[in-house]
């Protein structure tokens, strides 16, 4: 018989895990720019996804537009982490939303998002173990053309498997401003910088038998 691969939740604690630089030095892609954490970077070897459903059955063409481009975005980074998509938000350790961010306050201006990437850290019982997981909360706007809608999903799902900062090459999809084309897929910096990342050492995803003390959490922008 098959793992099953993304088994519910039994129980939760989340944790305040501070995100920090990474040490100086000749790293591959943009990966000196990430940020990291005192356990190793939020990555996980195996990713559970849920995606919002449409409101309703069957879909309106709004929320057939949206799941398409999320979709084919969840495809892309797919050929580059192995990624399970799931039927239940308690199942997931990414869930990505059908929702508008809200405008925050930068440098004392109030600026609007068209996607936006949240991370929490937890200690979670699956099947009867304890495990430290990221779990992240993925907003994609749905007020967006079809092209701006797939590269807005590419670019917060990469946050989203561990690539938690920007690339300053408007042709990365984690640049933090992409040039007039919309980026549909990785650049070679992007796979690049993903691979180192998924190659340093972690603890989340094991076994854990203590627990982890809470410490303060932040995120880069």
């Amino acid at each position: 018989m098959q793992p099953d691969l993304c088994p519910p939740q039994q129980q939760l604690r989340t944790l305040k895990v501070a995100l920090e630089r990474q040490a100086p030095g000749q790293l591959p892609g943009y990966a000196s720019s990430l940020a990291t954490t005192s356990l190793g970077p939020p990555v996980l070897k195996h990713w559970c996804v849920w995606i919002q459903p449409a409101d309703a059955t069957p879909a309106n063409r709004w929320d057939q537009r949206w799941l398409k481009a999320v979709s084919s975005a969840l495809t892309t980074w797919n050929a580059l982490v192995p990624i399970t998509r799931v039927d239940s938000p308690d199942q997931a350790n990414v869930l990505i939303r059908r929702e508008r961010p809200a405008r925050r306050q930068v440098a004392g201006v109030w600026r609007a998002s068209n996607g936006r990437t949240q991370l929490q850290i937890i200690d979670v019982q699956r099947l009867g173990s304890r495990r430290l997981e990221p779990q992240v909360k993925v907003m994609v706007s749905p007020e967006l053309r079809a092209e701006a809608l797939q590269a807005t999903a590419l670019h917060e799902l990469g946050h989203a498997f561990g690539l938690w900062g920007h690339s300053s090459v408007p042709t990365d999809a984690l640049a933090i401003n992409q040039g007039e084309s919309p980026v549909l897929v990785p650049s070679e910096r992007d796979r690049l910088t993903l691979a180192w990342v998924m190659q340093q050492t972690t603890r989340f995803g094991s076994t854990i038998q203590q627990p982890i003390e809470p410490s303060e959490f932040a995120l880069p922008e």
